[in-house]
């Protein structure tokens, strides 16, 4: 899969922008602020039905503007699908596919896209919410369905944390909130879902990120991942107390098999419960969950330098890319590098080069062009203060008129 053409309307520093691409690698190039990341970052949009650089949909909507329009014309085999989200300030978004209404988040059913960026240092040396998000991002990807579940699960969870809060306020006991038990079944149900699936998903992962890191660093550091599970005794308590496992430990214990899951999460819960009581909040499922990152036998974080820390979270990025070309039946993720090259070393970029030049389409933004290597570099398209220059289109019909909205779904 490539997309052929993109559009936008009043997003970030667009009002409006059309612009035709091609199957192979693209640079877009220009001085940082001037808009690069903004193409890149509403085609990863449309993949992930989130930014890789803000969590509020509000920043991605041009300033004085209502809403903001992202419309991609997708081909594959000689066919073509358009797909399209309208983001709402004051409304829910609104989403079509070929112009019928679709829900949003269906999106990822049909736009398949990989993006690397320098935030996504933070999967190997930052909280555990970044890696969670990593996995589910990718989740969605392979598994759409995926995205319902989640959202029921954190509905769930909100509503429980509710609930306890409440009864701390109130001085209830345990005895007394049967209403807690039925949320609780709720919360297994949807919750050893998620579980399982990343569990499979990183197992999933391990042999595309061993070769991946290996084609970056031209060595074998022994990258490995390893599920941490709140279920099991391990949260975000445990790594904000400072308590790492220490190098070379046992994990806290094997991986169980799935059907175990659902049993161990409700012994988990009914044995927080004391203390989720007096502190109003849910304190075990996937939502306090992490992914242990080793290299060499040692956790990434805190003992990877800076250079091994880069490579492990581009590995992490190319093997899922190479996962969903794996799963796909419309061909490969778009493959999308956002200022990556001017972080590695001329012998890591050229490995790189390498490792994606038979994706069918490669994005890569750089301020600097010398940065890109020469096999990436054939066609660059100029971004100067919200402005393409080069690529976009000049005659012929438009994706789509700037005054148009997307349907209800």
């Amino acid at each position: 899969m490539h997309i052929s053409r993109l559009s936008l309307t009043d997003y970030r520093n667009y009002g409006h922008a059309e612009l035709l691409l091609e199957p192979g690698a693209t640079v877009f190039a220009g001085r940082n602020g001037h808009g690069k990341t903004n193409l890149v970052e509403a085609i990863g949009y449309l993949s992930t039905l989130g930014s890789h650089r803000v969590s509020s949909e509000h920043a991605l909507i041009r300033a004085g503007a209502d809403s903001a329009i992202i419309r991609a014309l997708l081909a594959h085999a000689g066919r073509e699908v358009l797909v399209e989200v309208q983001l709402n300030r004051g409304a829910a978004n609104k989403a079509q596919v070929n112009r019928n209404g679709v829900r949003t988040r269906e999106l990822p059913r049909y736009t398949h896209s990989v993006l690397f960026a320098p935030e996504d240092l933070a999967i190997v040396r930052g909280d555990p919410g970044v890696r969670r998000r990593f996995l589910d991002d990718l989740l969605v990807q392979r598994m759409p369905r995926i995205a319902g579940v989640l959202a029921d699960y954190d509905r769930v969870l909100r509503q429980r944390n509710s609930l306890l809060k409440s009864a701390r306020s109130s001085g209830l006991r345990n005895a007394q909130l049967p209403t807690l038990e039925i949320w609780d079944e709720r919360l297994v149900e949807l919750g050893t879902e998620v579980i399982d699936r990343r569990a499979e998903l990183v197992a999933d992962l391990a042999e595309p990120v061993r070769s991946a890191y290996r084609g970056i660093v031209d060595d074998d550091h022994a990258p490995r991942l390893e599920p941490r599970l709140s279920i099991d005794g391990a949260g975000e308590d445990v790594e904000r107390s400072g308590a790492e496992s220490a190098p070379g430990a046992p994990p806290d214990r094997a991986v169980p098999v799935a059907s175990d899951t659902a049993a161990r999460f409700r012994e988990a819960l009914a044995g927080l419960r004391p203390k989720e009581l007096e502190r109003g909040v849910t304190l075990a499922g996937p939502h306090r969950d992490d992914v242990l990152l080793e290299l060499n036998g040692l956790p990434a974080k805190g003992y990877a330098s800076h250079g091994e820390s880069w490579s492990f979270a581009l590995a992490l990025k190319i093997a899922s890319a190479e996962l969903l070309r794996a799963d796909s039946t419309t061909g490969d993720p778009v493959l999308i590098l956002d200022d990556v090259f001017a972080e590695l070393d001329r012998g890591r970029r050229d490995r790189l080069a390498a490792s994606i030049g038979d994706f069918e389409q490669v994005l890569i933004t750089a301020a600097v062009i010398e940065d890109v290597p020469e096999s990436l570099a054939g066609r660059v398209v100029g971004i100067e203060r919200g402005t393409i220059v080069g690529g976009s289109e000049e005659d012929g019909a438009e994706v789509g008129s700037r005054s148009e909205e997307v349907e209800n779904a």
